[in-house]
């Protein structure tokens, strides 16, 4: 099991180069491989709030729509939010990116910012890495 971290889904959505190659090469893979991938709640409204200015409200809600064909939603509750709060993590936007990855049962976390996942105790892997990870 994979978690999505938003910052992969940023980088396809608004092709910022060079991160959109390797994560359309993730998420291409991941979509052959329905239901073993997840994001984070948090992270659909982060996305959403940070690609509608550029692609538009109705686009960004789209991509996200079409995301759930083949990605599932992590659970969210009380008991990650505390898990969140005793990782040694400096940016609590990742500690919950961590939490929903563990409420999954990930393995591991496809994000171009490895080094803040540091206090992490599931791995966090570029999406480049991953994906030999995954098919190596």
């Amino acid at each position: 099991m994979i978690l999505l971290d938003t910052d992969v889904l940023i980088d396809l959505a608004l092709d910022r180069h060079p991160h959109a190659g390797p994560a359309a090469e993730l998420v291409d893979y991941l979509e052959r491989q329905p239901h073993r991938s997840f994001v984070a709640w948090h992270s659909l409204s982060n996305f959403y709030y940070l690609v509608a200015p550029t692609r538009g409200g109705q686009d960004a809600r789209e991509f996200l729509l079409d995301l759930t064909r083949f990605v599932t939603v992590a659970r969210s509750d009380t008991e990650a939010l505390r898990f969140a709060t005793t990782l040694p993590m400096a940016d609590f936007e990742d500690a919950l990116q961590v939490a929903a990855a563990r409420a999954c049962g990930a393995s591991f976390i496809a994000t171009r910012n490895t080094r803040d996942y540091a206090g992490s105790p599931i791995p966090a892997l570029t999406p480049a890495a991953l994906l030999a990870e995954l098919t190596g």
